[in-house]
C-alpha cells in the first residue's frame, strides 16, 4: 500500500468477471461500478438486572450490498450467458469471484485497491433505454449479489 496525500481518481478501474478464463482476464469494460459496501448488523440487548438503563450493542451478521455495473452495449453475450446459467438452475456452477481493481493515474498496472466479490451472481439485467431522438450511447446495467466482499490495499 502506498500512502498518498490526495485520494485516487475514480476513473481508472478494471473489472474481472471471473468467467473461467485465465485469472486477470479483464474482458469487460464498464463505465460505472456502484454499491461497493457492506454493513454489520447490531442487536440491542439489556438484562433485566442491569444497572445501566441503556441496552448493550451485540455484533450480529454482516451483509454485502448489491453492486451495479453499467456498460455500453457492445454486442458481447457473455453476461447474458452467465445470467442464463443462473436462471436455468446451474446455481453452484454459476457462482463467480469478481474482482474490481482501482488503478493509479500514473498508468502503473499495480492496483491501488482491489475489491473481491465472493460467490457473486447476476440478480438483475436491464437493457438500454432506446430513443430515436437521443444522442447518448446505449447502456446496459447488471446488478450482482454476492455473499462476501474483501478489500486489499
Amino acid at each position: 500500500m502506498t500512502l498518498r496525500e490526495r485520494p485516487y481518481g475514480q476513473f481508472r478501474f478494471l473489472v474481472d468477471l471471473g468467467g473461467g478464463a485465465e485469472s486477470g482476464d479483464f474482458t469487460a469494460g464498464f463505465q460505472e461500478v456502484t454499491g461497493l459496501g457492506f454493513e454489520v448488523t447490531v442487536a440491542e440487548y439489556r438484562n433485566g438486572n442491569s444497572l445501566e438503563s441503556g441496552p448493550m450493542k451485540i455484533t450480529g451478521t454482516s451483509k454485502v450490498a448489491d453492486v451495479t455495473f453499467k456498460r455500453g452495449v457492445i454486442g458481447d453475450d457473455s453476461l447474458y450467458v452467465w445470467l442464463d446459467q443462473i436462471r436455468n438452475g446451474a446455481q453452484e456452477e454459476a457462482l463467480r469471484t469478481v474482482r474490481i481493481d482501482l488503478l493509479p493515474e500514473s498508468g502503473d498496472p499495480t492496483p491501488a485497491q482491489t475489491w473481491t466479490l465472493k460467490r457473486a451472481r447476476i440478480i438483475k439485467c436491464t437493457g438500454p433505454a432506446l430513443n430515436g431522438k437521443g444522442t447518448e450511447s446505449a447502456v446496459e446495467e447488471i446488478v450482482l449479489a454476492c455473499e462476501r466482499m474483501e478489500m486489499e490495499f
